[in-house]
Formats: C-alpha cells, structure tokens, sequence
C-alpha cells in the first residue's frame, strides 16, 4: 500500500484544437504527479489529434488514439476507460481546466472519507478563457435516489475508485451518457461525497448542445427508459420530476463570488 495509486483521466477529444493544448497543461500541472491522461479523438477534421500525438510524444504518461469515424462523446470515452490501467478514473473534457490541486485534494479525501465516487464544485469561464464570477457549488453527499432527479455531478470533477467498483462505462447514448455513468456508479455504491472547494474550470461554449435545453430532454427520457429500464408512465413521471429539480432546486447551485 506504499506506492501512490494510478489515476486515468479519460478526454474525449473532437475539433478542441483551440482549447486542447491547455487543458492537457492543466494535467500536466497537477501536484499529484502519478497519472495516466487518455485521448481519444473521434475522428477530428481540425488539428486536435497532431496535438494530441505531440503530448504523447513528449510525456510517457500521455496516451493518443484516434477512432475511425466519427462516434460521439460516449463511445469516445468508453474507448477510454478500455484502455485505461489507474486504480481511480477521473474525467476531463478537452475544452475544461483543472485547478493545480485537484487530483491530490480529491484522492485525500476519498481516503480519508472512505469513498469511491467522489466529485466537486467548479467555477465558469467564458468561451475565450475569461472567468465568471459564477461557481457550480458540489452538494455534500449523493444518494442514487437524488441523482435520479437530475444531473448534480459535473463530470470534469468526477472521479471513481475502479478498483473497488470496477470499471463503469458509459451507455451508448448521444447526450447525458455522463449522467448514466453516474447513476450507475452509484447503483453500485449508493454513497458519492463532494467537496464544496472548486476544482475545476467548466467552459461555457456558444455551439455547445447542452445550452438546446429542449433538445436534451430527449436524451433524459431515453436516461429513465432505456438505461434504468423504466416504464414509460415511469419515465415520464420522473421527467416532471426532473424538470421541478432542475428549475426550482438544483438552479439554488450557482453561486455568486
């Protein structure tokens, strides 16, 4: 138990040529130095896998891969945690930013805590890097049963002991497959701990498909039908419920500073 567990991050990558090259930075930062960072492009048509290939070259801890054709973020991350050898598995989405701390004060916490699933608060930035005085702030624990009811973990602070609960995919949806992986690591272990420091720099893009609300509830129902396997009075039921969380309760998140 001497030796200082592996942590895979796991980045999608797909037409982030502008932003990739800091993100990856922001890992290579990290005051918790035993990482492996895996990126996997999905058949990018801008510079973003040269970038990527030309991290991999410079640092044995940086993996490269690129798909065939295009598959969307899901598929792209599943490629990743196949790939991946860490005792713990955190992502990172190629446009995000990590703080220098992030890895190291989330690893002493699950420790200390005795937790698997573990998560945290992230500020915004605008599209061209500039911060918001906004942060995301983390809830200090998460039941399955709260998740349910709408997305409370952003993924760029997300991390997993997979050595404890194995390695968790991914379902093959376009859109909330993040949310799904969450729900299903905590099927597993009904016990997620957030720390109320942020972490983590979320980007707010202005082509980014979760700003079509509409759009996504699509891929909610499909959340409630399709990968929990619920009836459709169920699921409909539960995408009330879900709206009410999202408008009334979960909007109580956003802090100023």
């Amino acid at each position: 138990m001497g030796t200082s567990p592996l942590v895979s991050v796991i980045t999608p990558v797909y037409n982030a040529a502008l932003f990739l090259e800091e993100t990856i930075q922001s890992v290579l930062n990290q005051s918790y130095t035993h990482w492996e960072l895996i990126l996997v492009d999905d058949c990018s048509t801008d510079s973003s896998f040269e970038i990527a290939n030309a991290y991999r070259e410079r640092d044995s801890r940086i993996k490269a891969y690129q798909l065939s054709e295009n598959q969307g973020a899901g598929i792209t991350r599943n490629f990743g945690i196949r790939e991946a050898s860490g005792n713990y598995i955190a992502f990172l989405d190629a446009d995000d930013l990590w703080f220098p701390q992030k890895l190291q004060k989330q690893l002493d916490f699950m420790m200390n805590n005795n937790c698997n699933i573990c998560y945290s608060s992230y500020q915004l930035m605008d599209e061209d890097g500039s911060l918001q005085p906004k942060i995301i702030e983390a809830l200090s624990s998460l039941s399955f049963e709260k998740l349910l009811k709408s997305n409370y973990i952003g993924n760029l602070t997300g991390i997993y002991n997979a050595t404890a609960l194995g390695k968790i995919y991914a379902p093959v949806i376009r859109k909330r497959q993040d949310w799904a992986l969450w729900l299903t690591a905590l099927k597993i272990d009904n016990k997620a701990l957030g720390i109320k420091e942020p972490l983590a720099y979320y980007r707010l893009r202005k082509d980014s498909v979760s700003k079509n609300k509409t759009a996504l509830l699509k891929y909610n129902y499909a959340v409630y039908n399709k990968v929990l396997g619920l009836s459709t009075f169920k699921s409909l039921f539960m995408m009330t419920v879900f709206l009410w969380e999202h408008f009334f309760v979960k909007s109580k998140q956003e802090k100023s500073i």
